[in-house]
């Protein structure tokens, strides 16, 4: 009764303004920056956790380091994905979800060169698996599937392999519409640089989510999901100068000057003394020049006086 006795100018004044926005739907189902976040954070110690992995497994050094997220839709995905590349489906025994491996042929064929013992080479040309080669691969994308469980702290989600599929087959697993989050990753192995993906569907991707958030400890404050890497893992990460050779040599200066392009320079040091294995000038193991492959060098010996193991 008193509205109605009001004036319908003052009415009007008191209304409360309506915000209204257009819906973008394409941006349904993208990852807050939140999430995403949490999915590099893991997938860092994901990637380091693989090259050490790898780095036993193949009997050689190299680098694995997540390149960066991304999503878009199947479509997209399969359109993207380069020809000849090695895709293998993983399921989860729980969860009716499935996690893909995409491998760029750049990575796979050094990888089955250094495991049938050669050097880490690619072939001239591309060409198919043979059946000995798509067994290899299959271990190894295994090898990756259970670091990555050890990284997620999955204890009951463990991965299947299935076998390996074409890129068109990845309808099966998604709507063609569906968004996928795609965790890129590159890897530098015997003078070759390649790539390869880890394709989460929608619900892999909710799950995976939350799995961590039940991992990270609650506090009051959101950047309790991320905390800053301690002393001892920043250390690590350091890059140092290493070398191996011979110390305190001594050489007439008289044959320096002496030396032009083609000059052997005797530094009449006994082949049988080995060298020293320095760290930014400090000496850690004797250690003699050796081959791996087609790459120089150094077999660790002693350790040298007046260092010791402990800590170090």
């Amino acid at each position: 009764m008193v509205d109605a006795s009001r004036p319908a100018g003052e009415r009007k004044v008191n209304t409360k303004a309506r915000s209204v926005h257009s819906c973008n739907f394409r941006s349904a189902g993208r990852l807050s920056n939140e999430n995403a976040r949490s999915l590099t954070a893991i997938h860092e110690a994901f990637a380091r956790q693989l090259s050490t992995a790898l780095d036993a497994y193949l009997g050689t050094g190299l680098e694995v380091k997540l390149q960066g997220i991304d999503q878009l839709s199947i479509k997209e995905h399969i359109a993207n994905i380069p020809a000849m590349s090695y895709i293998i489906p993983f399921s989860l025994r729980t969860v009716a979800s499935t996690m893909i491996v995409v491998c760029d042929i750049d990575v796979v064929f050094p990888i089955i060169e250094l495991l049938l013992g050669g050097s880490g080479g690619s072939p001239n040309g591309v060409r198919e698996l043979s059946e000995i080669e798509e067994e290899i691969m299959q271990d190894v994308t295994s090898l990756i599937a259970r670091q990555a469980e050890l990284a997620w702290h999955f204890p009951s989600l463990s991965l299947e392999p299935s076998r390996r599929i074409k890129p068109s087959l990845l309808n099966q697993f998604c709507s063609p519409n569906e968004k996928v989050t795609l965790l890129k990753f590159t890897v530098e192995i015997a003078g070759a640089t390649g790539s390869f993906q880890l394709v989460f569907p929608a619900l892999f991707t909710n799950v995976l989510i939350n799995q961590i958030k039940q991992d990270q400890p609650q506090g009051k404050g959101r950047l309790r999901y991320f905390p800053m890497a301690g002393i001892r893992e920043r250390i690590l990460d350091c890059d140092v100068v290493v070398a191996a050779g011979l110390l305190s040599l001594k050489v007439a200066v008289r044959d320096l000057i002496a030396l032009q392009p083609g000059c052997v320079l005797k530094l009449r040091a006994p082949v049988r003394i080995p060298g020293m294995l320095t760290v930014e000038g400090q000496e850690i193991f004797e250690a003699v020049p050796v081959r791996n492959g087609s790459q120089k060098a150094a077999q660790l010996g002693r350790r040298a006086q007046g260092t010791s193991g402990g800590g170090e």
